[in-house]
């Protein structure tokens, strides 16, 4: 039996290397790099030459876009392929572990439950937006910048419109409100609930056709096809994730460092994000030392 850590990376293949070195012990490594990453010959051999890493390059990642999920599903599908994979971990290239990989391969053993951010959307808002309106408008940020100066701007144009036309997507492919599950993109998910949302995914197009027009599906996708199904009933919403959401370093979330470290003692995270080697070594350097006590 196996598990496997799907990383989506956009930058930065030295610290891509680094955390592929880190986990490939204990588990299979599947790895997304954005069409707008280019690796050098050194990086590609390496992983290349790595019987635990596997790697593709299918999508232009854009925040915001549906070429996230795209980007996801296409590892899903990749890791699934393995047939001895039983437990699948989702994180991102600026991600770390904060214990000891075997430590967390072992927690995921013979374990059934699903770990996700999860909550049905209802009155939900983010931005001082419904997430509602992010399901039910039309968007299309694979080819428009929704961070530009431009893509702010047209993102309220888009709004207003379709608010005054009544753009209802959800009600188009058969949806209602209460169909519509959200939470973080980042998962633990076990063989048997992925599986069920390929399927779904594959077989049932609607969910494609109202995804692949809506704002951040990447948080919304995997949550509405588990949200009303038994499977939901496996769920834990504790992700296991250590994310300072303070703006530190000059990002939000903030970048890890020292200041991190007692919070994370404090919890029982697996996973922490967002992690810069040159920012964060300090921090990494004394959850390596703690480990070793």
């Amino acid at each position: 039996m196996m598990q496997a850590i799907l990383i989506l990376a956009h930058k930065d293949e030295e610290q891509l290397l680094k955390l592929v070195d880190r986990l490939d012990d204990c588990f299979e490594v599947y790895i997304h790099i954005d069409k707008k990453m280019s690796l050098s010959d050194r990086v590609k051999k390496s992983l290349s030459s790595n019987p635990r890493a596997h790697y593709v390059s299918l999508y232009d990642v854009k925040w915001g876009s549906f070429s996230i999920v795209e980007a996801t599903v296409a590892l899903i599908k990749l890791a699934l392929e393995n047939k001895e994979i039983t437990y699948v971990h989702l994180i991102s290239g600026e991600d770390w572990p904060l214990q000891d990989p075997q430590k967390i391969y072992d927690f995921f053993e013979d374990n059934n439950q699903i770990y996700m951010d999860f909550y049905r959307v209802g009155d939900a808002q983010k931005s001082g937006e419904p997430l509602l309106w992010w399901m039910k408008f039309y968007y299309n940020y694979d080819q428009v910048n929704r961070r530009s100066t431009f893509g702010k701007i047209y993102h309220r144009l888009l709004i207003l419109t379709q608010r005054l036309l009544h753009v209802n997507r959800l009600k188009k492919y058969g949806f209602q409100d209460r169909n519509i599950f959200s939470g973080q993109e980042w998962v633990d998910v076990p063989r048997d609930a992925l599986q069920y949302a390929i399927k779904t995914w594959d077989t049932d197009l609607r969910y494609q056709k109202l995804f692949s027009h809506s704002f951040c599906s990447d948080e919304f996708w995997l949550q509405t096809i588990l949200g009303d199904t038994t499977y939901s009933q496996r769920i834990d919403r504790n992700m296991h994730r250590y994310i300072n959401w303070e703006r530190e370093n000059g990002k939000t979330p903030a970048i890890l460092d020292e200041r991190d470290y007692e919070a994370i003692m404090k919890g029982n995270y697996f996973f922490g994000r967002k992690v810069k080697l040159s920012t964060s070594k300090g921090l990494l350097e004394k959850l390596n030392q703690s480990e070793k006590k």
